[in-house]
């Protein structure tokens, strides 16, 4: 693989922009190369082969050589064409390169790629201070943690009323502190001065407390914290960290009904702490978390300042191959001398990282906790794509079957034809709006990753779990083949003429394979992809108690999955009053005479549409931002057309139709104006491309206008349970392809909808989740205020 496309691949996809621009730069270069081509036709080959040869041989090139930094060098100016100074411009330090032959032929080229070159360089060299700058906050921001933690963990230890040697417990303490201190504060030039002194001198801390643990049990607070001579010239101040625990308080950070009512109230965010083993665990736990996400993005920025680094380096060995120069030695000192180059802050505060978080969080383990912080690569298993092909190609062939069957038994003209399609057709039917849900979730995962779009983060899947498209494709397969086994075992359309009766078993097998779904889904064990089903039943969760949890990413997102299955969650509906009330041995029920059916038929329907509605109000009321008041208004409208919709399809009648058209129409219309402009972002007229956005990341432009046509026209694909075209089709199955078309578009609408995420996140180089931290300072609060 070319370094251009290596160095793409390798990128953190929200920092892009950040990057050099290599392929720009490469491109500069080309043109310099034409127009040298132009000028300067090459030698002729058989010359040149006898020149290499002779300056191999000869030992000319030895001879002649000159140092390029010497200054009474003759080929001073040809060995240095360039000169690399340090510019101090609006307090920011940047750098700026003198091209020193601009006067040959073609000179202004390379004056071109110099300014484009610095451009590069600084914008890379000033994002990379940026980010340390924030990851040194962090830093001090955990270091304070961990000491409430160390001091949190004694007081667990050592409740009151227990006696203990205070003594050893400040020594063990003073060490903690210290090591913690060393590992989290030692990347500014005065926090690794006195880090150094922490980690060289420890032995000398222990020693101080030691020699004083008299004087700490007598609570004498002033000789507590004055310097303390440990060594010769070595200042010590003794820390008293269990008093930390006066000014710090618990956030609660879990979010649960509770604490959403509490905060409508304006009740008190943080708890008093309470030391029970319960509490450290939590505590523990989300400190863990913390430290992992934050060793991530540490190794993301060491990666970072590696790979544009090497990339200045190979775009300037391109530069003096097409030139002949020797300019890189003179610019790469200058990339060495810098802070992207020179910092080793970051390697540095990685090794007091892995330090802290083995001895604290993993025993003292170091492979355990290497484990945890550098998970290893998902690997794709090729017994994987086995079983997905294997159970493709079951799948293809029972569809085959089901086919040959119909047509060999001119099964759909029989007497049983009607009653299968008002009873065993909706049964099924669930599980081809799940199967083919599922299709299009594992071609957007296909094209997500193709595009590089980070649905992983985005979704804020745990690292290692999110599951491939090969994984969605095993499961969807999977289920298509159990159901459509089952579907075969019982196409039978007309009783037993002795028994007038069906089998039992067969008709039972629809519930059973339903169940069977329900128990995978819960199943607790470590099995079938356990944390990817537990992370869907939390978002389900959420959505069902829509206002009382915070709306994330994956909730709302889910959420909109929901309201494209409504005919999948009346089919469950349907399970229920047949299996329940009906009378499945004959293939007989009264669903759709009970009004208790007819009620919840409603009920059902608009449930994922309240979801949302719910949660656009709980963000108008967090963010105060109106475009979720205009968002939730969009859902509320819906609510009322799906209503109509089905009022009409129950009761009939012209009113009911005229209503129906109207409501529908104008939610319609509002939801797809809102999908193509808000959720999409496209269709704007200032961008440089027409009503699209700036940045798109398929190259086609025809791919968005494409998914825009057929978004409208699948968005009104309910005009036929209104309008009522005439279709040689059963009603069930001309609705359950209406079904089918809006999970399509449902579909396609995924990949723009997280596409446009992604492109605001890379707008924003938010490339991390943040991690609730358990304990909260006085003067953060001060701070606050």
């Amino acid at each position: 693989m070319k370094f251009g496309k290596e160095f793409v691949s390798q990128m953190v996809p929200e920092w892009q922009d950040a990057y050099m621009d290599y392929d720009y730069l490469k491109s500069l270069l080309k043109e310099l190369q034409r127009f040298k081509h132009r000028t300067k036709p090459p030698a002729a080959p058989g010359l040149k082969r006898k020149l290499t040869l002779y300056r191999a041989f000869s030992g000319l090139t030895q001879r002649h050589h000159h140092d390029p930094t010497s200054p009474s060098s003759p080929d001073d100016i040809e060995n240095h064409p360039i000169l690399v100074n340090s510019v101090d411009r609006n307090g920011s330090q940047s750098y700026e390169t003198t091209f020193l032959m601009s006067s040959e032929e073609g000179g202004e080229y390379e004056l071109v790629y110099f300014r484009r070159l610095d451009d590069e360089f600084n914008k890379v060299d000033k994002f990379y201070r940026a980010k340390m700058q924030e990851v040194m906050k962090e830093a001090d921001v955990l270091n304070k943690q961990m000491d409430a933690l160390i001091a949190f963990r004694i007081k667990v230890e050592n409740p009151p009323g227990i006696h203990f040697d205070r003594s050893v417990e400040m020594t063990r303490l003073a060490s903690d502190i210290a090591a913690s201190a060393a590992a989290l504060s030692a990347s500014t030039p005065s926090g690794a001065k006195s880090a150094s002194k922490r980690a060289a001198h420890l032995e000398a801390i222990e020693e101080s407390i030691r020699g004083q643990a008299d004087d700490d049990d007598n609570g004498d607070e002033k000789e507590r914290n004055t310097p303390v001579e440990a060594k010769p010239g070595v200042k010590i101040i003794r820390p008293a960290p269990l008093e930390i625990l006066d000014r710090v308080k618990m956030n609660n950070t879990l979010e649960t009904p509770r604490s959403t009512i509490k905060g409508v109230l304006k009740a008190e965010k943080h708890e008093e702490l309470s030391f029970s083993r319960e509490n450290l665990r939590k505590v523990e736990e989300q400190l863990k978390r913390a430290f992992v996400e934050f060793y991530q993005k540490l190794r993301l920025l060491k990666s970072y300042s590696f790979l544009n680094t090497l990339a200045f380096s190979k775009i300037m060995k391109k530069y003096d191959k097409i030139t002949s120069r020797n300019a890189s030695k003179s610019y790469m000192k200058m990339v060495d001398k810098s802070y992207l180059g020179s910092s080793d802050e970051i390697t540095r505060l990685m090794e007091r990282v892995e330090t802290t978080f083995i001895k604290h969080f993993s025993n003292a383990n170091r492979s355990k906790g290497m484990n945890i912080l550098r998970p290893k690569a998902k690997r794709e298993r090729h017994r994987t794509t086995f079983s997905t092909g294997f159970f493709a190609g079951c799948a293809a062939s029972l569809v085959l079957a089901l086919i040959m069957i119909i047509r060999a038994r001119n099964i759909m003209d029989s007497e049983g034809r009607t009653k299968y399609m008002a009873t065993m057709f909706p049964l099924y039917s669930l599980f081809g709006f799940i199967v083919l849900h599922m299709l299009m979730y594992a071609i957007n995962i296909y094209y997500w990753r193709k595009y590089r779009v980070n649905y992983a983060f985005i979704f804020g899947f745990k690292s290692g779990t999110e599951l491939g498209y090969r994984q969605v494709l095993l499961l969807s397969f999977g289920l298509g083949t159990l159901a459509l086994a089952c579907v075969l075992s019982n196409l039978d359309m007309e009783m037993d003429p002795k028994t007038r009766d069906y089998e039992a078993f067969t008709e039972l097998l629809p519930l059973m394979l339903v169940v069977c779904l329900f128990i995978i889904l819960f199943l607790p064990f470590n099995i079938l992809y356990r944390s990817s089903r537990f992370f869907l039943l939390t978002c389900l969760f959420h959505c069902i108690c829509a206002p009382l949890y915070k709306v994330t990413l994956p909730d709302f997102f889910l959420a909109d999955q929901l309201t494209s299955q409504v005919q999948a969650i009346r089919s469950l509906e349907f399970y229920i009053c047949y299996y329940g009330w009906g009378d499945f041995k004959h293939r007989e029920n009264t669903c759709k005479d009970s009004s208790v059916y007819k009620t919840f038929y409603f009920i059902v329907a608009v449930l994922p549409y309240m979801a949302r509605f719910l949660q656009c109000l709980r963000r108008l009321f967090e963010e105060r931002d109106a475009m979720q008041g205009l968002n939730g208004l969009k859902y509320f409208l819906t609510i009322v057309a799906v209503c109509l919709r089905t009022a009409y399809s129950i009761y009939k009648g012209i009113g009911w139709r005229i209503i129906a058209w109207i409501v529908s129409a104008i939610a319609a219309i509002f939801c797809t104006y809102w999908d193509l402009v808000y959720d999409w972002g496209l269709l704007n007229r200032d961008s440089k491309n027409f009503l699209l956005r700036d940045k798109l990341l398929v190259p086609h432009k025809k791919v968005y206008f494409g998914a825009m046509g057929l978004n409208v026209l699948l968005r009104f694909a309910w005009l036929q349970t209104v309008l009522n075209f005439n279709f040689s089709l059963h009603p069930q199955t001309l609705t359950s392809i209406v079904a089918s078309l809006e999970i399509i578009r449902r579909g396609i609408w995924n990949f723009f909808r997280l596409e446009n995420e992604h492109l605001n996140n890379v707008g924003k180089y938010r490339a991390f989740k943040s991690v609730p931290l358990p304990f909260n300072y006085d003067e953060d609060d001060e701070k606050d205020d």
